[in-house]
């Protein structure tokens, strides 16, 4: 009856019609522009035909529509919300269409169905679903709320109750907790999916199933569980009040109890035009995005990489035990070396306490961390390393010391080995020097603790081969990390850019702020932690060091003029939590977890570094701050070709210092922002320094009015 590139029309016996989606050249099927046309056409198709007695929705792929085509998105919400709101309308109107054809219709749901997935099954009378399928509404994850009937069709099915969780969670549901709620009709096993789905049709055919009672019923208004909704909406706001739309979406099923089906569909095509438009959903649409790019790229190191197969960490202890502890519990034969055997013994006891913890959260049994524990080998000697693919130094962060071993060791291994420095703040290209084939030498900065960060920036030297920087990029993909490749710079990228933010920070207080409330006004813009509090997490004196460090390479820019907090805190021996003072206070409860509290010393020693004296700033101002030098600084690490694209930028500072998820990243801020906007607030905190000084490349860019992601 019709063949199209997604989906296509067959005729059965007795009178009745498959539609299957069946994307061609692809592993799933996914709900774009295409789809949602071609769709439009077999609904036109067979309401013309005038013999089809009933219609049987299948897929011929593993699951049935994994959800839409979300590459679709970014264009798509960059119109204006009246041309998205008329653009998606049309969109529903194909949805109405097939809902509205002049017989029953059964969807056979195997796989998943996610997204207008699973809106598409909504549209139908009857659903199938396979015992192992799942189906959902996921769309609050990228900040966006349901956009193809899901809103006004799914609590006509499950209720007011349950709708509002579905679509608030966007969690995948069982097949159990779908069909006990109402979602679908049958549940069969997954081989079995089509054939029921076709006897549920033949039934309906017959009339042994009102499907057209069925659809009188929920054209009407569903009632609304006001005290479920209000908790609802409570609980929403208290687990991320960055990201509006799974309130804006309680709201809408709000609104919606009271209207017909129609006047609903109506209600959420407006609210979703609205949704799409926030910060939250841009950004976190961005974020998808980008994270598929750097899929993409990691499989393209693995292609590039050499063979890795055996691994080897230079350097015992807590970080040399973690990295070997990772690199064993995914399968890499892993050599543990150093010249201490207190030192092999505590990396042992770290791989084993790490091991430990997997066992008792039940994600691996005894026998599996015994064979893991087994394939670390420590040893005192350089026996093996002539045959390992990968070398990790961790030894003591000491620019001479890792000259040293480094150049040691590369007479130890094979010709071919690439070896990486572990460093987060020493120069690469410094350490190649050492080395006869710098070729094979690369920097592997591991973010801690290294078993749970998933960030490692591969840095790459002046004479870095391309297929080094892919093996040890690879060799952290296997660890179940996110490699960034970057080129060597004081900081490489993560540091130097959140060098920024803290300088940015010492200079607020030193200016008189408060520093619990730069804390707050941080933590409310989406910050895991203030960066007071941050200070104490990292140790004042490890920060004092790495400040030093960054700043020393960037001039002016960086360098801080001024006797600043952190300083004060190392003289005054208020380390962090490392030993229960800094910012705040630090105290073990019973259970012996760490405390914090407000320190009453704090502010009044901080006064020492406080010329002018303490003065209140808006929140407004502690945030533009602290983050337009970061945004500056991102700019200028694109700009010097650090990193290749502002995507590793952005996901860099995301993976390795928790940039809020609903923000973007620096560089997706400072589009949201806007390039003109941003270079004029940068112009009014001018006299505060360098680091607010922009390029001339982002003033070129804010007079054209262009952005970052193009």
């Amino acid at each position: 009856m019709y063949q199209g590139q997604t989906l296509h029309l067959t005729r059965l016996d007795n009178q009745l019609v498959e539609l299957c989606f069946d994307r061609k050249g692809e592993a799933v099927n996914k709900f774009d522009a295409l789809t949602v046309e071609e769709l439009r056409i077999a609904c036109k198709t067979i309401r013309d035909s005038g013999d089809v007695h009933g219609l049987v929705l299948t897929s011929a792929k593993d699951s049935f529509i994994v959800g839409a085509d979300i590459f679709e998105f970014t264009q798509l919400f960059a119109r204006p919300e009246s041309e998205l709101a008329a653009y998606n309308l049309a969109q529903n109107q194909v949805f109405n269409e097939l809902a509205q054809l002049p017989l029953p219709t059964v969807c056979a749901i195997n796989g998943l169905a996610l997204g207008g997935g699973f809106e598409v099954t909504l549209a139908t009378d009857f659903r199938v679903l396979g015992n192992a399928a799942k189906v959902g509404l996921p769309e609050v994850g990228l900040g966006i709320i349901p956009g193809l009937g899901g809103t006004a069709r799914l609590p006509r099915l499950i209720g007011s109750a349950a709708s509002i969780d579905w679509i608030t969670s966007g969690k995948p549901q069982t097949s159990a907790a779908a069909k006990q709620l109402g979602a679908v009709d049958e549940v069969v096993d997954d081989q079995a999916v089509r054939q029921c789905a076709l006897a549920v049709l033949a039934e309906a055919v017959s009339g042994q199933r009102d499907w057209q009672a069925l659809r009188r019923q929920r054209s009407l208004s569903f009632a609304l569980d006001t005290e479920q909704s209000a908790n609802a909406k409570a609980a929403v706001i208290a687990r991320n009040p960055l990201v509006p739309a799974p309130l804006l979406a309680i709201e809408l099923l709000e609104r919606s109890a009271g209207l017909s089906l129609a006047e609903a569909l109506i209600e959420e095509n407006r609210t979703f035009a609205q949704v799409a438009q926030t910060q939250a959903a841009q950004a976190l649409v961005q974020l998808f995005i980008n994270d598929q790019y750097l899929r993409k790229k990691t499989r393209d190191y693995a292609k590039a990489s050499r063979k890795l197969s055996r691994a080897a960490v230079l350097g015992a202890g807590i970080m040399g035990g973690g990295i070997a502890y990772t690199s064993a519990a995914n399968g890499v034969l892993t050599i543990m070396k150093d010249i201490s055997q207190a030192a092999l013994d505590l990396g042992m006891a770290e791989a084993g306490k790490l091991l430990d913890k997997q066992v008792s959260n039940n994600r691996m049994t005894q026998f599996q961390a015994e064979r893991v524990l087994e394939s670390i080998t420590p040893t005192l000697t350089y026996q093996g390393m002539d045959k390992v693919d990968v070398l990790v130094e961790a030894v003591v962060e000491n620019l001479a010391v890792k000259k040293t071993v480094l150049a040691a060791v590369e007479t130890q291994v094979a010709a071919s080995t690439v070896l990486a420095s572990n460093t987060s703040s020493l120069s690469i290209t410094e350490i190649a020097s050492a080395l006869q084939r710098p070729e094979n030498f690369v920097g592997m900065h591991f973010f801690n603790p290294v078993p749970v960060m998933p960030l490692v920036e591969v840095i790459c030297g002046p004479h870095t081969s391309e297929q080094s920087a892919a093996t040890v990029a690879s060799y952290a993909a296997t660890l179940g990390k996110t490699p960034i490749v970057v080129k060597d710079c004081p900081g490489f990228l993560v540091n130097r850019i959140l060098t920024a933010n803290v300088l940015a920070f010492l200079r607020l207080i030193h200016d008189g702020a408060d520093y619990q409330a730069v804390d707050q006004a941080m933590e409310a813009f989406g910050w895991p932690m203030g960066p007071a509090y941050l200070q104490d997490v990292i140790g004042m004196d490890t920060s004092r060091h790495v400040i030093d460090c960054i700043s020393q390479g960037y001039g002016d820019r960086m360098l801080p003029g001024f006797t600043h907090a952190v300083e004060l805190m190392v003289t005054e021996q208020r380390l962090g939590q490392k030993n229960g003072l800094g910012f705040y206070r630090y105290d073990r409860d019973i259970k012996g977890r760490l405390m914090k509290s407000v320190d009453p010393d704090t502010q009044a020693l901080l006064t020492r570094v406080q010329p002018q004296g303490r003065r209140e700033f808006s929140s407004e101002e502690i945030v533009e701050r602290i983050m337009l030098p970061m945004l500056i600084e991102a700019a200028r690490a694109l700009e010097e070709g650090i990193c290749e694209s502002a995507i590793e930028i952005d996901m860099a500072l995301i993976l390795g210092v928790g940039f809020p998820r609903p923000v973007g990243g620096a560089l997706k801020y400072a589009d949201w922002l806007g390039l003109p906007a941003l270079v004029a607030r940068c112009d009014h905190y001018a006299a505060l320094g360098g680091l607010y000084q922009v390029t001339p490349q982002m003033r070129e860019m804010a007079s054209n009015n262009l952005k970052f992601y193009s």
